[in-house]
């Protein structure tokens, strides 16, 4: 049980980028591969600023701001410079990994005896109730701002943009503006699933973001899947549903490896895991 728990935390953890990978990719129709460097910026971030005896709640303006920094530059590479968007968010992920080493130190830091987020808050005797209850208030609250802030006016005119960029061009909406702020915003929650990550998972490593947006973009397609299926047209909702692929995906997972899989073979299974996810609909309208 507590294994499948413990899958059901790190899914929670991982939300927050499943949330942002939908706004680029889902709003914005943007590949944006910047995710591996950003989600190792705020691991990394949160590992250096713990280890130097800062309040966890006070890192996450700061993780917020570095993952917002790194999505700005990857949105100024493909506006300003007219850089495909996919290059863009290679580059920058290329460079975050330097910056990520830089910032580091070395290749990996361990938090075993810093106070973590899941240890200042001992609402349970259990750990893993514990760090099951702080996810969820934490990705709750998340879930609700970000929910709020595509409901607004300015919410709006981003998604409209990600939809039809010559409407919101006639409307005057600056469509690069948008898109830059759009992977400022993902970008920032991608930061904050590290932040998670590392205090969960105490440690921070240099590699450790190596590969995961494929784990968000199949969170995204599993909630894409459902919304179809389901007639979604609710932003919460859709937000909710994508939250829950992020939980199914690494429930999915977690079961794979309880029947016996080698856990070498992980990331062979999460690859072909996506793959089948992004056949089926294809296959069913055949």
């Amino acid at each position: 049980m507590e294994f499948y728990l413990t899958a059901l935390i790190l899914g929670l953890c991982l939300s927050a980028m499943s949330l942002g990978i939908f706004i680029s990719m889902t709003i914005f129709k943007i590949p944006d591969i910047t995710t591996d460097g950003s989600y190792t910026l705020g691991a990394v971030i949160t590992a250096v600023l713990l280890t130097a005896h800062w309040n966890a709640i006070a890192i996450i303006p700061v993780v917020l701001i570095s993952g917002a920094i790194a999505g700005t530059l990857t949105g100024l590479i493909h506006t300003r410079l007219k850089i495909d968007a996919l290059l863009a968010g290679i580059l920058v992920m290329t460079g975050l990994y330097s910056v990520n080493l830089t910032i580091l130190g070395r290749s990996n830091v361990p938090l075993l005896n810093v106070t973590t987020i899941f240890s200042s808050l001992q609402l349970f005797a259990g750990a893993v109730y514990n760090n099951v209850i702080i996810s969820v208030i934490f990705i709750t609250i998340i879930l609700l701002i970000v929910g709020y802030v595509l409901r607004t006016d300015f919410g709006i005119a981003m998604r409209a943009t990600g939809n039809s960029k010559s409407m919101t061009r006639a409307l005057g909406i600056n469509n690069n503006k948008m898109k830059i702020i759009g992977l400022a915003i993902a970008n920032s929650l991608t930061a904050l699933s590290g932040y998670l990550v590392a205090q969960y998972q105490n440690f921070s490593d240099i590699n450790m973001g190596i590969g995961i947006v494929i784990t968000g973009l199949g969170s995204v397609l599993i909630g894409e899947a459902l919304i179809k299926w389901w007639n979604i047209t609710s932003v919460a909702m859709s937000l909710v549903v994508v939250l829950s692929g992020s939980i199914l995906f690494q429930l999915v997972l977690a079961f794979t490896l309880s029947i016996g899989i080698d856990p070498n073979m992980l990331k062979l299974v999460t690859a072909a895991f996506v793959l089948l996810i992004v056949i089926i609909p294809r296959l069913k309208k055949k």
